[in-house]
């Protein structure tokens, strides 16, 4: 049954609605729900309020005290003076009353004149309540629990004083006081105990987790200290649980690899940046296995690194793959630069068997070998082959492609401007373009003569590239020319339709200047999506 003191209102003389707390019903289940959360079963027993009683009689100078909370069918007392009872039916209770009264304290000076108590077994029978004086409870909700109050089988016409009924508000405020504090303990102890039980609950799952991951998974505390290892990790070092805490780990790696993987872990540490490395760890059979470690710092809301999770991922079979297909792209590789070579004979020879055939075999051979010399510069190589000059770098390769037009004091072309990213994909068209442009320089240009250089500017505007090729110091051009030969036709197919880019030649008296508009994207792959080297 759902009550509400609006009903214990309209069913006691005397008492209206309107004297509620805040003129409101409260709900029963609203009530019975803040004395739950008091948790008073079993106060009585702990004597935590008796004081107060006894202080209460006293001031008010009555034989009896109680502290009692009105539940839906009795009272319990949770403190009494002169008397045993620990609770006592509702529908005799005078607190009942307190609870719904106009003013915080119900002062009755005779129950036997009032007719509200006066048929009340408490008083018509032991202990003959005559005088009855309580204050309200009030939880923090507003909600009314109770009361704390002075009862004597004698009538006082004159109640209490208004000094007693000042106490004994107080006296009521200081119990309120009292279990609020023990709600506030249970409220903690409750969150403490669902916040345990939530980590311990997360705790769980994040190890089922880690140990269903085909990864070795770790984590530190925030100076590296070396505290969790899955299972994965203990089964592939085949090393006993927490064996490997602190820093006992770097003993599982390969000799060589210890000083650098410590080196990076401290930078780690130091930092905060991201860890990964490559290196060897021992396996549980005794070989040395190739491992990927990566790692990230969890940081809190200010910044603060409080743990590191790592993962440590078998690449071994990857590694040795990878080792393999270097090695088999080298060798291609090589043997593609001997083909250069080979052809480069063959027309040599052929070119000795036909004399007419001298200047063209020449030429042909000169671009082949320019070929030769920007797949050298891209293709594969090996530790001991591997030139000083980046791979993937314009300036690098067009270095080396220049470097037969060089003086012995400087270089007749002059290279400057931004450097760009280069591939396999881009160094052939590129090595044919630049080398008919020199070709023809040397033979018609700038670099014909001893004073004459080339100036070639590359500069990097947003998606695309500019490469100004100047030539200074030539013979002067007295016309423009108005045929195109088969390097012309060669640096076109070159720029145009293999690059995607445009020419533009301008004819200077003093010098031919060619402007190259290619697109970024065409001098190299996206990251990833090229070629391993």
């Amino acid at each position: 049954m759902d009550k509400t003191l609006e009903d214990d209102a309209t069913a006691c003389p005397g008492v209206r609605v309107a004297d509620t707390p805040a003129s409101a019903s409260v709900r029963e289940a609203d009530r019975a729900a803040v004395i739950r959360a008091y948790d008073l079963a079993g106060y009585r027993d702990s004597g935590q309020l008796d004081d107060l009683a006894a202080f209460a009689a006293e001031l008010c100078g009555t034989p009896i005290a109680l502290v009692s909370v009105v539940e839906e069918e009795t009272q319990q007392f949770l403190a009494t003076v002169g008397i045993d009872a620990a609770q006592t039916p509702r529908d005799t209770s005078f607190c009942a009353h307190v609870m719904v009264g106009r003013t915080r304290t119900m002062v009755v000076p005779d129950a036997r004149s009032d007719v509200r108590f006066a048929d009340y077994s408490l008083v018509k029978g032991p202990p003959y309540i005559r005088f009855y004086a309580g204050a309200r409870l009030l939880s923090r909700e507003a909600i009314p629990l109770g009361a704390i109050c002075v009862i004597s089988p004698e009538p006082r016409p004159d109640g209490l004083t208004p000094f007693q009924q000042r106490g004994l508000e107080v006296l009521a405020t200081a119990v309120m006081g009292r279990l609020q504090d023990r709600r506030a303990r249970r409220e903690h102890e409750r969150t403490v105990e669902a916040s345990e039980a939530r980590v311990a609950d997360s705790e769980q799952r994040f190890r089922t987790l880690a140990d269903t991951m085909p990864q070795m998974v770790w984590s530190t505390q925030p100076d590296g200290f070396h505290d969790y290892y899955n299972a994965r990790w203990y089964e592939f070092t085949g090393m006993p649980d927490g064996s490997t805490d602190g820093e006992a780990w770097n003993g599982m790696f390969h000799v060589d690899d210890q000083d650098r993987a410590w080196a990076r872990w401290r930078h780690s540490l130091a930092t905060g940046d991201p860890y990964q490395i490559e290196y060897r760890l021992r396996h549980r059979d005794g070989t040395y296995r190739w491992v990927l470690g990566r790692a990230l710092p969890i940081r809190d809301g200010e910044g603060r690194i409080t743990r590191w999770f790592g993962t440590c991922t078998d690449i071994h079979e990857q590694k040795l793959a990878l080792e393999e297909r270097e090695i088999v792209s080298q060798e291609l590789s090589h043997r593609i630069k001997n083909i250069f070579a080979v052809i480069s004979g063959l027309i040599a020879f052929a070119a000795r068997s036909h004399p007419g055939f001298t200047g063209i075999a020449s030429d042909l051979r000169d671009r082949i070998t320019a070929l030769g010399r920007a797949h050298d510069f891209v293709r594969p190589h090996s530790p001991q082959s591997r030139p000083k000059a980046r791979q993937d770098s314009l300036h690098g390769l067009l270095t080396d492609l220049f470097d037969p037009y060089r003086g012995d004091t400087d270089a007749r072309i002059r290279l400057s401007g931004d450097d760009v990213p280069v591939d396999d994909r881009s160094a052939t068209p590129l090595a044919l373009l630049f080398h008919e442009l020199a070709t023809n320089a040397a033979k018609y240009g700038a670099l014909s003569v001893t004073e004459g250089h080339v100036d070639l500017a590359i500069v990097r505007e947003g998606d695309m590239v500019a490469l100004c090729w100047r030539e200074r110091g030539g013979p002067m051009l007295e016309a423009v020319p108005h045929h195109s030969g088969f390097g012309s036709q060669l640096v076109e197919l070159s720029a145009v339709r293999q690059l995607g880019g445009t020419v533009q030649r301008d004819w200077h008296r003093d010098g031919l200047v060619v402007t190259i508009q290619v697109p970024l994207a065409a001098f190299s792959r996206p990251a990833g999506t090229g070629p391993c080297r």
